[in-house]
């Protein structure tokens, strides 16, 4: 299997946003995909910002960021990924659409490219089913925010190649990430405890127990977490919670997946978190974590 060298990442919301930057850091050409010109635009606007943050703390010079921001294009065309040797989904965690694009990627790329699901509930083995090389699909498990936090969950389907996962982890290593291995699993390690532990934090202010800073305070003071289990939704977005509850809850019954009513209405309502301006709290819409 040849050298990872150029990178694709289907998807531009926060989490894709987050993998180009991880990538093109670790200096990989890195193809940014989104049928959406606006998601890309916003992409590149929060992944400039991002930078310009890294310059001011001193962590990286001017020079630096415009060589890994010259790394970094974007495309509105899946056969803009044709070139790629390993192509990372993050688009919505709902396994129709990601089996059908990794369909879609299967027609145009070669026969060596492996294709990386970012999902964190589905099953691998499902979403390899759609993809004609089932063989060369990998779970590659991003966390929030992508390019701060170093671990990355990796795990096989069922047909997933040894070689496979085995050039997955020295990419991940490659890009000054942490792997850990993990089954095909729902959930795999880190969902399997948060998305129970973050509606039990959405119930809590949907009973009026306390308010979403106290609770994030209380998390944060006490138990040592970075942010808080209302900010981290925010981050992911209402909407994707509301799907990560019902991927989750399908696979498991248990009743803390279940999604609160409350997510249910915030979608309906919009506020959707950091992209929308609006959720547990209120921000700048093209906000992004600094470098």
């Amino acid at each position: 299997m040849p050298e990872i060298k150029t990178i694709g990442v289907a998807g531009s919301g926060t989490m894709g946003a987050g993998i180009a930057i991880v990538a093109a850091r670790a200096g990989f050409r890195t193809v940014a995909f989104d049928a959406s010109q606006d998601a890309l635009d916003r992409a590149r606007r929060q992944t400039e910002s991002f930078f310009a943050k890294s310059v001011e703390r001193k962590k990286l010079s001017a020079e630096q960021v415009k060589t890994i921001l010259s790394n970094l294009s974007s495309t509105t065309k899946l056969e803009g990924l044709a070139a790629c040797d390993i192509v990372i989904e993050a688009v919505y965690e709902d396994l129709e659409v990601k089996r059908a694009l990794l369909g879609k990627l299967n027609a145009v790329c070669p026969d060596h490219t492996i294709f990386a699901s970012n999902t964190s509930t589905l099953s691998i083995a499902e979403i390899a089913s759609g993809s004609g090389r089932d063989d060369r699909v990998v779970g590659m498990h991003f966390c929030l925010p992508a390019q701060l936090m170093k671990l990355i969950e990796v795990s096989t389907g069922l047909n997933t190649s040894d070689q496979t996962f085995q050039t997955a982890w020295k990419f991940c290593l490659a890009m000054g990430q942490t792997p850990v291995k993990t089954k095909d699993h729902p959930g795999f390690i880190l969902n399997y405890f948060i998305v129970p532990f973050n509606n039990d934090a959405i119930r809590m202010v949907e009973a009026g127990i306390a308010e979403p800073a106290d609770i994030d305070t209380a998390i944060k003071k006490a138990l040592g977490y970075p942010m808080g289990p209302l900010e981290l939704i925010d981050w992911v977005g209402l909407d994707t919670q509301l799907k990560l509850c019902e991927a989750f809850y399908k696979m498991t019954y248990d009743p803390r997946a279940a999604c609160p009513p409350l997510v249910r209405r915030m979608v309906a309502a919009g506020h959707l978190g950091r992209k929308t301006g609006r959720g547990f709290y209120k921000y700048d819409r093209d906000g992004m974590f600094g470098g």
